[in-house]
């Protein structure tokens, strides 16, 4: 039987390996964020949010705390604190479970089909209840306000300009020019 700060290391290397990007701040791997992004075919699609994990020492026998850092309009997410309502990782955790599972299965469930009779944000689950269209367009704004790459310290990639692309075309014409000057013979 593996130890907590084995299992841990070994959850969290996991983690990393798959598609996510993790911060860590020590050796013991107790606290970390993980960039979790909004799944596809759904209102929180092309959102990115900063989500800070704990684990308890007594991990994997007890849940990890997970707590969305930036905000995120969402019937079982605290809109205040960001931590999460969700019964698998509050109630029904298993040591069986990992950290890929929570961020590969259990949070995108929570996003695609919250659970409204059961809210941590009351005004997300009444709006999501009477309008569902509305509390969707709320999801969207929240998600352009406040889940953008740069909301959590992702720098968008630098595309070359036209003009840097252009003068890398010169300096290559000029280096052929050279090359074929020095290829022909002295008159």
């Amino acid at each position: 039987m593996s130890t907590p700060s084995k299992r841990r290391e070994t959850d969290v290397t996991k983690l990393i390996m798959s598609k996510h990007k993790v911060e860590t701040f020590n050796d013991e791997l107790k606290v970390f964020h993980v960039h979790f992004h909004g799944p596809k075919d759904s209102p929180y699609q092309g959102g990115v949010w900063k989500v800070r994990v704990e684990l308890p020492d007594e991990y994997p026998c007890k849940s990890p705390s997970i707590e969305f850092i930036n905000k995120i309009y969402h019937p079982n997410i605290d809109d205040i604190t960001g931590s999460v309502c969700l019964d698998v990782i509050d109630q029904a955790w298993s040591p069986m479970f990992d950290l890929v599972n929570v961020f590969e299965m259990f949070l995108p469930q929570l996003l695609l089909y919250p659970n409204e009779l059961d809210p941590l944000n009351q005004e997300a689950a009444a709006l999501m209840i009477h309008d569902l269209a509305a509390y969707e367009l709320k999801v969207k704004e929240y998600c352009e306000r406040y889940a953008k790459p740069s909301d959590i310290g992702i720098e968008p990639e630098k595309k070359p300009t036209d003009e840097e692309i252009t003068g890398d075309e010169n300096d290559e014409n000029d280096t052929n020019d050279e090359q074929e000057a020095a290829d022909k013979p002295d008159p």
